[in-house]
């Protein structure tokens, strides 16, 4: 059959109606009042060219087609000269979202999604803008649904509640439940609470806690006190300590440098210095040092690799802390260590506008391999006798 690659076939009707289904357009026309159906499919029929050249393949193509349930065919006459008057399929259409789905066979997930529609125009009405908007995702979660809506119930009567998600006490809901749904609970959320209710600084699945007002897992700060007559844990001679952000703003040991370093064993090995402590640093983020006041009143040193990340993490502490100067990131210490020099696998490569001179003149030397390509010296590739004469000099 020649011309049959160029008419609608029935397999064509059923991928037209089932673009319906993947763009949400059938399961959304239950919630809408904009009606979807009836709906004219498209419909590329044979042309009076077609008839006189192959009356017998338009013939079987109109067979075929008769054999497509559950969509109307609009005939139109035509007249030959040889073949006399027939009737072509002119039209296709689909007259009811119940038509749609049984061409389609996607009944049952229709039914479900019936299911979920009627519980949430009893419990939460809310949230039927959202099931228009998004009835696929709605319908993953089809087992889920009734647990959402008593969660939504409860922050909608315990907005910002200052608790623990393993404080959240629903029938059949437990917190990790809630954990494991961040994402879509996001999206429910936004939609039920007042705009006060809702911190919008706070995005992303890790900061779920912080956006609804609950009590999140507090950051903590790994430090070593450097001078041995420094207490903070009587009976302790210098200890690892490891205290929640909150805790550590509070105790102001009183001291005069804190240093920064990212490497472990570095922190570990930190030469003794007088009313000094060093701080076991996170890569980039420093928010548990953010508000801990007593900072302002200490000289604080960072010590990170020589490499553009090294400096990029550089400027991202500086945003928290003003003042912060770099240790041991220098040409000095680069070129005196050139036989440890490696190699950085993926440079950063934007401007840092809190490097002094000095810093950003090293940095673009670094990004642009004016140096050497992809250059790193490591923290721990640099002597320790270095590292002491340093901080002596510091001191």
């Amino acid at each position: 059959m020649r011309g049959t690659s160029r008419w609608t076939m029935p397999d064509d009707l059923v991928a037209q109606v089932n673009k319906l289904w993947e763009r949400g357009e059938i399961l959304s026309s239950f919630v809408s009042v904009a009606p979807l159906f009836p709906r004219r499919l498209v419909l590329k029929s044979p042309t009076a060219s077609d008839l006189r050249d192959g009356f017998g393949e338009v013939r079987a193509w109109m067979q075929e087609l008769r054999k497509t349930s559950c969509c109307r065919i609009v005939l139109r006459e035509v007249r030959h000269r040889v073949h006399g008057a027939n009737s072509l399929p002119d039209e296709v259409w689909i007259d009811s979202a119940e038509d749609a789905l049984k061409l389609i066979a996607r009944q049952k997930e229709a039914k479900r999604f019936l299911a979920i529609l009627d519980a949430t125009r009893q419990r939460q009405p809310m949230l039927l803008d959202w099931l228009a908007r998004r009835p696929l995702r709605a319908l993953e979660h089809a087992a889920e649904w009734d647990r959402f809506l008593e969660i939504v119930a409860w922050i909608r009567s315990n907005p910002m509640p200052a608790l623990h998600l393993r404080q959240v006490d629903i029938p059949g809901v437990h917190s990790k439940f809630i954990e494991a749904h961040r994402g879509i609970l996001t999206e429910l959320f936004d939609i039920v609470l007042p705009p006060e209710a809702i911190d919008f600084t706070a995005t992303g699945a890790s900061q779920f806690e912080k956006r609804y007002g609950f009590l999140g897992k507090r950051t903590r700060v790994r430090f070593r006190l450097l001078d041995p007559r420094l207490t903070i844990l009587p009976g302790a001679t210098g200890p690892d300590i490891s205290l929640d952000s909150k805790s550590f703003a509070e105790i102001d040991p009183g001291v005069s440098r804190v240093f920064i370093t990212e490497n472990e064993i570095n922190y570990l090995a930190f030469p003794n210095a007088e009313n000094s402590i060093v701080l076991f640093g996170a890569g980039y983020g420093f928010e548990m040092l953010r508000g801990v006041e007593w900072l302002s009143k200490a000289s604080v040193h960072y010590w990170g690799d020589i490499d553009t990340h090294g400096f990029a993490i550089l400027d991202q502490l500086r945003a928290q802390l003003d003042g912060v100067q770099s240790l041991l990131m220098d040409r000095e210490t680069l070129f005196a260590f050139q036989s440890q020099w490696g190699r950085e696998e993926k440079q950063a490569s934007h401007d840092l506008p809190r490097l002094t001179p000095r810093e950003c003149e090293l940095y673009n030397a670094l990004r642009e391999n004016r140096i050497q390509m992809n250059l790193r010296l490591e923290q721990e590739r640099i002597g320790y006798s270095w590292v002491e004469k340093t901080i002596r000099a510091l001191l």
